[in-house]
């Protein structure tokens, strides 16, 4: 057990132990297994939230999808049937689409990148828009790392290697249609139903983060990564924005400092445990290819094609270019 996890066990176990009898819990859906940066955010989240509430308010989590898939849990967040979700950022995309431009690829280059826009002004614009169009509000955000590409079949270097595998992805426009610059016709599956997928050869690969890879047990059916980098995954914490107006003004901030130390937590996780994670996941049999030239052809295939595409969806070229200028890149013309 490492230092931080005996931080987050200890810290919970004292505070679980003086709570008071009428102390509300809330549900806390989490789409990944036990070990991941969704897991560390919840518990780091639920840990603080009892702490600044003064055992007032806690939560329990649910993992793997026990509460439902993570786009249902974004609705069942707005109708005000779920209290909290923690997923990744592209099952928001479809009810708020200018959150999208996270998920362009290769716009954000690194978790400083991601730190930088989801805790500045941009992030809070995403974050007011997402409570406009989808009924929930983002209080925190797990940072998971790059979405790195496994397969079963064989090592991938190349856009010209990806040729007759069929790749799963979520039920996103801008996914699917990064596969398809790539030339290949990528499968769109919920997450709840891809691990079997895998296991019985309906799909032959999938990409997720090292530490989803790991939660996931994916070592498990597959066997090649391609070590990608064309989204960095951003998994933010919801919360019902009924649930949240319900709350007193003390409390709403309770939640939102717990919400805020607990991104700062997850930032720290990655940072810590990345390494160590991709390092088992070849201690237990996958191997690690790098793309060719440094990705690049992967890049300028998918820049060219995708973002183009989704300039109208995400609220105009403009907002793509206040993202990049902000990071210090050069705006599209």
């Amino acid at each position: 057990m490492n230092m931080m996890t005996r931080f987050l066990t200890g810290a919970a176990t004292v505070l679980a132990l003086s709570l008071p009898a009428h102390a509300a819990e809330y549900r806390i859906a989490v789409g990944d297994g036990a070990g991941g940066t969704q897991e560390a955010l919840g518990k780091a989240f639920v840990a603080a939230l009892e702490e600044k509430s003064g055992g007032n308010m806690t939560g329990k989590l649910f993992l793997n999808g026990q509460l439902g898939d993570e786009q249902d849990t974004v609705t069942a967040a707005a109708t005000g049937t779920l209290d909290f979700s923690i997923l990744a950022i592209n099952n928001i995309t479809p009810f708020s689409p200018s959150v999208g431009t996270m998920t362009l690829p290769y716009v954000i280059l690194s978790l400083e990148d991601a730190e930088k826009l989801t805790q500045g002004d941009i992030g809070q614009q995403m974050i007011d828009q997402t409570i406009e169009d989808a009924g929930v509000r983002i209080i925190g955000w797990a940072y998971s790392g790059f979405r790195v590409l496994t397969n079963s079949k064989k090592p991938v270097s190349t856009v010209a290697d990806l040729k007759d595998l069929v790749v799963r992805v979520p039920k996103n426009e801008i996914m699917i249609e990064t596969y398809k610059s790539w030339g290949i016709n990528p499968t769109p599956m919920a997450w709840g139903e891809t691990f079997a997928a895998l296991q019985q050869k309906v799909v032959d690969g999938q990409d997720n983060p090292y530490m989803t890879i790991y939660a996931m047990k994916f070592d498990e059916v597959q066997k090649h990564i391609t070590n990608l980098r064309y989204i960095f995954s951003i998994e933010p914490l919801i919360v019902s924005e009924s649930l949240f107006q319900s709350l007193s003004p003390e409390e709403q901030q309770q939640v939102l400092d717990a919400g805020k130390e607990a991104t700062a937590f997850s930032a720290e996780f990655l940072r810590g445990e990345e390494a160590k994670i991709r390092d088992e996941l070849v201690a237990r049999g996958m191997d690690i290819t790098e793309p060719a030239e440094g990705e690049k052809e992967f890049i300028e295939l998918a820049t060219n094609a995708v973002w183009p595409k989704f300039y109208d969806q995400i609220g105009g070229k403009d907002v793509l270019n206040n993202v990049l200028t902000s990071l210090g890149r050069d705006p599209v013309q």
